[in-house]
């Protein structure tokens, strides 16, 4: 682990689950754990790890959350636009809010808006209730936000450039 980061990141856990795998000798039992590490400044990423013992598996789930953390564009405190991503059968949506409005937001979708510095957010969750699921989906939602600003200004690029290419053929 790298001491620089350490005190500075916020780690939620989000889900533990009991799995067994039966075997021949019975069941061997082991453990998952869904954690979601950010910086509370825009960078943010979750991983779900898996070991005989719970504290195993949190470390592990920290350490891979740690290592698969990406930036994220913020407009202040809250998102730059609204989004609506699906991952397997659940699906989420994120909307900018007020300053003020606070993070309305359930269980996993929380986490991820408290680790990546998020204050203000509407959320709605459809479909599937798998809390790791609604996790990657906000993740995945979260990865696609765009600055406005500079994607207008690629954009305009773009279309500046195709122009010129026609202009001279």
């Amino acid at each position: 682990m790298d001491e620089d980061e350490g005190p500075s990141l916020i780690e939620r856990v989000v889900k533990i689950r009991r799995v067994s795998k039966v075997v021949k000798g019975g069941r061997n039992l082991s453990f998952n754990a869904m954690v979601v590490v950010g910086d509370g400044n825009g960078n943010v990423g979750a991983d779900l790890g898996s070991a005989s013992t719970v504290p195993d598996a949190i470390r592990k789930a920290t350490v891979n959350a740690k290592k698969t953390m990406k930036h994220v564009v913020l407009n202040q405190d809250t998102l730059t636009h609204e989004s609506v991503e699906r991952f397997s059968g659940a699906r989420v949506l994120l909307r900018p809010a007020a300053p003020g409005t606070g993070v309305i937001a359930g269980g996993g979708v929380r986490a991820v808006m408290e680790a990546v510095g998020v204050k203000d957010v509407l959320s709605k969750t459809f479909g599937s209730h798998n809390t790791i699921n609604i996790v990657k989906c906000t993740l995945k939602a979260m990865y696609a936000m765009r600055d406005p600003k500079t994607e207008f200004n690629r954009r305009r690029q773009l279309s500046t450039n195709n122009n010129d290419s026609e202009a001279t053929v």
